[in-house]
């Protein structure tokens, strides 16, 4: 054994306590991880042992905290996880090790946006009216359509294809001081969250998703903005949850109003559910099959029964996981992760010599050749 691994140091157990469990480690699996015992943890826990410098940063790097976090006095304040909406079983507020840890980055961006948009002084709050519950969530998804003018012309024709709508809106919601980040995280265990107690109100989708049902999700969680509550969802259609069900009847009406699906739907009746026809109108209108066979249930168009017929015959309608991209250039990565307004205000931020280019590497997380790419990028 080495002096190093030997050296014992003094942490507060309390911290030791607070790094384990909002790490979504759970003590028999770090046990196995650090290759400890269990009375081993449970002494550092207790007080009675204290760890190793060795033992501390492999709790670091476990835990991704970094190693200076296990030396304060006290567990720090931090903000509270967002509202759980995901509605699994035995699962309310608990979350896999890397959704934690993706609400835990974007909390970091959000506070570094604050930060750079000070700098400069830009605004971060938003001028989007909120709603409430109360209201019809089809005439505010209206109000919404004509407001971020998408007619269905430029939503069929303009957008080529589904990347072109969703980076459209994800613009137009920067606009608005409404930052969008993709980070991946477990698809069961989320697929999009919002960050509103703080400025610049945030939303997150999950990168892993398909980019259909990363449009629904961009709009669902804006409906989450709108009512005005930090919030993490799957979304699931099936829910029974009330502000869920607003959510998703938001979303399904801002891409498809139901004056316009009604006419679809009777048009192709008679092969609604067809494969053909689902992959034909998820093409034209930019929408996962999931949900446009959540419209034709809310519609009545068909049964529930038939819905879930449908579901579990073909259960890659509900997953819709995208296909692994290889080999995408760092600096388009770093745009589809952060998005043009937050690589625009680090590189207005490094212009005027507010941060230095060793900042600017850490909030955008790239390496130094691709930085010039991306600032180029981000104000074409």
């Amino acid at each position: 054994m080495t002096k190093t691994e030997s050296f014992e140091v003094d942490v507060n157990p309390k911290v030791l306590e607070w790094a384990i469990k909002t790490s979504g480690w759970e003590k028999n699996e770090l046990v196995l991880a650090l290759t400890i015992s269990e009375n081993t943890i449970n002494g550092w826990l207790s007080g009675d042992i204290k760890p190793t410098i060795k033992q501390l940063e492999l709790l670091s790097n476990k835990t991704k905290r970094p190693l200076a976090a296990f030396f304060l006095p006290k567990p720090p304040e931090e903000a509270p996880l967002p509202k759980d909406y995901r509605m699994l079983p035995n699962k309310l507020d608990k979350f896999e090790r890397k959704t934690l840890l993706a609400i835990r980055k974007a909390r970091y961006l959000q506070e570094i946006g604050s930060e750079l948009s000070l700098n400069i002084n830009k605004k971060t709050d938003s001028e989007i009216t909120p709603a409430k519950i109360e209201q019809n969530p089809e005439e505010i998804a209206l109000f919404y359509r004509k407001k971020f003018n998408l007619s269905i012309e430029k939503q069929t024709k303009e957008f080529t294809d589904a990347y072109k709508l969703y980076n459209y809106l994800r613009d137009i919601f920067e606009d608005y001081n409404i930052f969008s980040f993709q980070i991946s995280m477990p698809l069961k265990d989320a697929r999009g969250f919002v960050l509103t107690d703080k400025r610049p109100m945030l939303i997150v989708v999950n990168s892993g998703d398909n980019i259909e049902p990363r449009i629904f999700t961009l709009l669902h969680e804006f409906g989450h903005v709108l009512l005005g509550k930090s919030s993490i969802s799957i979304p699931d259609f099936n829910t029974d949850n009330k502000v869920e069900r607003w959510c998703n009847k938001f979303a399904a009406a801002f891409l498809m109003p139901s004056k316009l699906a009604k006419s679809i739907f009777s048009e192709n009746k008679t092969v609604l559910t067809e494969t053909k026809t689902l992959n034909y109108l998820s093409r034209k209108y930019k929408v996962s099959k999931a949900m446009l066979l959540y419209n034709m249930l809310e519609l009545d168009f068909i049964k529930r029964l038939y819905y879930q017929e449908i579901l579990d015959r073909h259960p890659k309608i509900k997953k819709e996981v995208k296909k692994q991209s290889i080999g995408i250039p760092q600096e388009r990565k770093c745009l589809s992760d952060l998005g043009n307004k937050f690589v625009s205000l680090v590189a207005d931020n490094l212009e005027k010599n507010l941060i230095t280019y060793s900042d600017a590497l850490t909030f955008l997380s790239i390496k130094s050749r691709n930085l010039d790419k991306v600032i180029r990028k981000a104000k074409k």
